[in-house]
């Protein structure tokens, strides 16, 4: 309901474009930043008490948000919003965290495609409530009380969790087959450098195991996920290079209004939230292999950008939205099985934090490339997309499982 309001309110507040513009740039630098350690301090705390924190402290930043009467304030406002506003991504891994690795996938689909609808009601609702008198503070409470019915929610509802460990000699990250093709990899746990005993009883200080567990997944991704996130960020800036220039693109190629192409977006942006239904039959298809689901959505995306770059109708336009939303949708489901089936549920709200620090570097590379590649072409930034995506297809063609489809069915919680 926010976000699309933003950049409005801000103006009205008397910023110029580039202060406008360095004000919008430190809620992803503080999200770039704070991702890979709230989500650590997720394992570490717990994944309800990380939740609930992140709900409450989001919730402040929007009442913030709806009294701001100048820039200032605006900043300040941002600032827990930036820092805390991880609530997708801790509870995608609380869900992993509830649910069988075979059901993972389908699960974390399904809530992808209730965020989803999300995004596409809530800047209609906020664009509707902006015409009153007074529409952005009405619009920011509004919100404000969203976050508390949540925080409601997450605090009735039982359910029980995997609590990452330190107390433990080893950490097993990992047992079944990865894109990096290895197997049982172990990080050992800070704690025996100490030389902890069965009669240690005293649990160290939360900010000290999360410094702990950061040095271990330090360890892990650089030796043994590198290329996982590394098809994340080159599949993630791929995909953001082809909405980069959508509108005007469409504008300068076909003289498609803003108006059309904005429901354009919105068509493309509800079948991708439609895709994660889709999601159960092409596991089973599959036989829950994410590996290769992963490969093959990446070639359509590929295949589709390319057709995108070339098309010389509105008919193929509209056709390659169409699957993208769905190939992209499916992708992103597929890279955060595979991060959490390499990493292990002991730290999935780390794993799910460095990728998100890992798609918010996308999110500053993007706009880079696809200004500097415009002054060639408005087919520019997809063209440059579709050849990110086929260096990320090579990878995943090069890192393939020794032993694909193998997947463990037992539940990490009863």
């Amino acid at each position: 309901m926010v976000v699309p309001l933003l950049s409005l309110h801000v103006k009205s507040l008397g910023a110029s474009p580039t202060v406008a513009g360095i004000v919008g740039s430190t809620y992803g630098i503080l999200q770039l930043f704070s991702s890979t350690f709230v989500g650590c301090w997720s394992d570490v705390v717990g994944k309800r008490s990380a939740l609930l924190t992140c709900i409450l402290s989001s919730a402040l930043g929007y009442l913030l948000l709806g009294a701001s009467t100048s820039v200032f304030l605006f900043a300040v406002a941002r600032v827990p919003v930036g820092i805390f506003k991880h609530t997708l991504s801790i509870s995608r891994a609380l869900l992993s965290d509830l649910v069988s690795e075979k059901e993972r996938p389908l699960v974390i689909g399904r809530f992808n495609t209730a965020s989803g609808v999300g995004f596409i009601l809530g800047p209609m609702v906020g664009g509707c409530l902006t015409e009153l008198d007074g529409g952005f503070h009405l619009t920011a409470v509004i919100c404000f009380s969203v976050f508390l019915l949540n925080a409601e929610l997450v605090w009735l509802f039982p359910w029980s969790e995997v609590k990452f460990s330190t107390t433990k000699n080893d950490l097993q990250l990992g047992k079944n087959n990865r894109l990096s093709g290895n197997t049982g990899y172990k990080v050992q746990d800070a704690a025996t450098a100490r030389g902890a005993t069965t009669s240690e009883k005293t649990a160290r200080l939360p900010w000290i195991e999360v410094l702990s567990a950061l040095q271990d997944m330090k360890s892990l991704i650089f030796s043994k996920m590198w290329d996982i996130f590394l098809v994340r960020l080159l599949m993630a800036v791929a995909v953001m290079l082809y909405y980069s220039n959508f509108v005007l693109a469409l504008e300068e190629r076909f003289g498609v209004r803003p108006k059309m192409t904005g429901y354009l977006i919105s068509y493309s942006s509800a079948l991708g939230a439609l895709a994660g239904f889709a999601l159960g039959p092409i596991m089973r298809l599959y036989k829950h292999d994410s590996h290769t689901i992963l490969l093959h959505s990446s070639l359509l995306t590929f295949t589709l950008l390319l057709l995108y770059s070339t098309a010389h109708t509105m008919g193929v336009i509209v056709f390659s939205s169409t699957l993208l939303s769905f190939s992209t949708a499916v992708g992103r489901t597929c890279i955060t099985d595979l991060q959490l089936t390499v990493g292990g549920a002991q730290a999935s709200g780390a794993l799910i934090g460095v990728g998100q620090s890992v798609t918010a570097v996308g999110r500053i590379v993007a706009p880079l490339l696809s200004g500097v590649v415009q002054e060639v072409s408005p087919c520019g930034p997809p063209s440059l997309g579709a050849a990110l995506a086929l260096v990320a297809i090579f990878i995943m063609s090069l890192k393939k499982p020794r032993s694909s489809g193998n997947r463990s069915d037992k539940l990490k919680s009863e």
